[in-house]
């Protein structure tokens, strides 16, 4: 599933590059990094359901607090685990971003865990720059108590 989607993203000549200095400037000043008490409500065990045009897809996903600092994983059937470093909020927003390469080209990925209503989360996880963008539900395991 996932190969499909890189493929397919890859294949239509999308170009997948870092953002110009001026524009990845802008990004830093919109979200700074999350401090683990911002943080606290995402912290934990995460199973993404995911749905985009290629159909869907499961990812699970972990953020936790290492050294005081926020920092997560996310891996599916098709991808293995990838560490995820760059996480900030935007709004009430946790927003994840990482980088993976496939067949030799670097795709970078942001995830957004969205509180909802009675409790509920969404999620989105947007493939190279808007290029493919998975919708969903984001479950959070009960810890063991």
């Amino acid at each position: 599933m996932i190969a499909v989607l890189i493929s397919g993203v890859l294949g239509i000549g999308v170009a997948i590059a870092p953002p110009p200095p001026a524009a990845a400037a802008a990004v830093v000043l919109q979200a700074a990094q999350v401090t683990p008490a911002d943080a606290a409500p995402f912290i934990g065990d995460w199973t993404l359901e995911m749905q985009g045009g290629n159909g869907p897809a499961t990812f699970l996903m972990s953020v936790k607090v290492e050294k005081e600092k926020v920092v997560g994983e996310i891996s599916s059937e098709q991808m293995p685990k990838q560490p995820i470093s760059d996480i900030s909020l935007s709004g009430k927003t946790l927003v994840l971003s990482y980088s993976f390469t496939w067949e030799g080209n670097p795709v970078g990925a942001v995830v957004s865990l969205i509180p909802a209503a009675e409790g509920k989360t969404t999620a989105q996880i947007d493939f190279a720059g808007g290029a493919y963008v998975m919708a969903g539900t984001a479950s959070k395991k009960e810890s063991a108590k």
